[in-house]
């Protein structure tokens, strides 16, 4: 259930994130930003939607959805995606698709902590959180 993921989380660590956002075609002056921020995630649930606010010095993301109903995303890099985020076992998917392209993290609780596996083509990036 989404519910073990509901807390405040700080971004710890990250393998291979300038590799994946140079594959999504993030141009370099948003890629060294984007290395250097540790965006702080919140997840929550407000009635029947779960909320995922993404918190940095850089910008600040919010989106709001049912799980497994399909809606529009705009990306703090701006692309412009139709999501879609379901809980798949004890994995949290998010998929994102635009122009023919799919991204996808999976968000796994492992020894409290919660790691994302981003993945776009065969470039795959992790991030490490910890609770805030």
């Amino acid at each position: 259930m989404v519910d073990a993921f509901c807390a405040t989380w700080k971004l710890i660590d990250s393998e291979n994130f300038d590799d994946y956002m140079k594959a999504l075609g993030v141009g370099f002056a948003t890629r060294q930003v984007g290395n250097v921020t540790k965006p702080t995630v919140v997840i929550c649930k407000e009635g029947d939607k779960v909320v995922v606010k993404t918190q940095s010095t850089f910008k600040n993301t919010e989106i709001s959805f049912k799980l497994g109903e399909e809606f529009e995303e705009t990306t703090a890099d701006d692309r412009h995606c139709k999501s879609v985020l379901t809980m798949e076992g004890d994995k949290f998917v998010h998929v994102q698709k635009w122009d023919g392209k799919e991204t996808k993290f999976v968000r796994e609780l492992k020894d409290g902590k919660m790691v994302m596996t981003l993945t776009f083509e065969d470039v795959t990036a992790v991030r490490t959180y910890e609770k805030a």
